[in-house]
């Protein structure tokens, strides 16, 4: 028997013109209730794109044959471009200390791009295993200067895994984000039972890893919270106006939202400007500056051309 009864469901996987969605149902969606979806038509006339993440409208569902059409698109809270996932709550930077060599240039960047989503950022590190208790100290240091607290793995220790799991399991849709071979696949094989996702070994040639996962998919962790697989990311460039970058570094948004002051002008980038309440001296202070530089002359050549 097929229902006209209009349901709220999640997309977790897209393949071709087909998707699978959970339906909702009175405690948040579940996977047990997961339905092989094609679009409307009139939605792809409209250029309508559905992406992993989305919450939609299905109807014409047969519970028999578990199918079901999706009828509209709800409005989406945020959408990461590279890999397309849309309605993230949480964006977990996920890097390795060692094997490939954490880079600070690119999970600076990555940082950024994430903090522009304007969800949740948070920190992890792994293979913690493969440095001494003193760097470890090191980095969790430098990254609290950043304005995060890195979370440190060591995969041979099942214990650390088990307070991520249980912050994971409070949130809606998590995603972690890295570069290939630091270690994610793995992490999720700890984190979703039964993943069983291949993982591959760093490249001693080009000291990179190799993206194992193919497709952009959910997975459930609890009755409201979901966890993105992804076969990996790409940066892009930020189009943003100067004066909003500094809430895109936690070193100045913190003093800027903790401090009763003002800058003598309203309008302060927090660089050269006379009577800047900003304290510079901070670790990423360098690559603030050339960020707000680099935003500066872009927007001048806009608004030239």
């Amino acid at each position: 028997m097929i229902s006209r009864q209009s349901k709220k469901a999640l997309v977790t996987k897209k393949f071709n013109d087909f998707f699978y969605v959970d339906i909702q149902e009175n405690l948040g969606y579940s996977e047990q209730n997961r339905f092989l979806c094609k679009s409307r038509k009139s939605l792809r006339f409209q250029n309508e794109f559905i992406y992993v993440g989305d919450e939609v409208d299905i109807n014409q569902i047969d519970y028999l044959q578990k199918t079901a059409v999706i009828t509209n698109v709800i409005k989406r809270k945020n959408l990461l471009k590279r890999p397309s996932v849309a309605n993230i709550s949480d964006i977990y930077i996920t890097y390795s200390v060692r094997e490939p060599k954490l880079n600070f240039s690119q999970i600076s960047k990555l940082l950024i791009n994430a903090e522009y989503l304007n969800v949740k950022v948070s920190l992890i590190l792994t293979k913690c295993d493969l440095i001494d208790n003193e760097q470890r100290n090191y980095l969790v240091e430098k990254f609290k200067n950043w304005g995060y607290f890195p979370k440190t793995l060591n995969f041979n220790k099942s214990s650390d895994f088990i307070n991520l799991i249980n912050e994971l399991k409070s949130k809606k849709c998590s995603i972690l984000m890295g570069p290939s071979g630091v270690g994610k696949t793995t992490l999720l094989n700890k984190i979703i039972p039964n993943l069983n996702n291949p993982t591959a070994t760093v490249s001693l040639k080009i000291k990179r890893g190799k993206n194992t996962t193919r497709n952009v998919e959910l997975f459930s962790l609890s009755s409201n919270s979901y966890i993105v697989d992804t076969p990996g990311f790409n940066l892009h460039k930020i189009e943003i106006e100067s004066k909003y970058i500094a809430l895109l570094f936690p070193e100045v948004s913190n003093q800027i939202k903790q401090n009763e002051f003002r800058c003598k002008f309203n309008d302060c980038l927090h660089i050269d400007e006379p009577g800047c309440q900003i304290d510079k001296n901070f670790d990423r202070y360098k690559f603030y500056r050339k960020l707000i530089m680099e935003t500066k002359n872009l927007n001048y050549q806009n608004l030239v051309d």
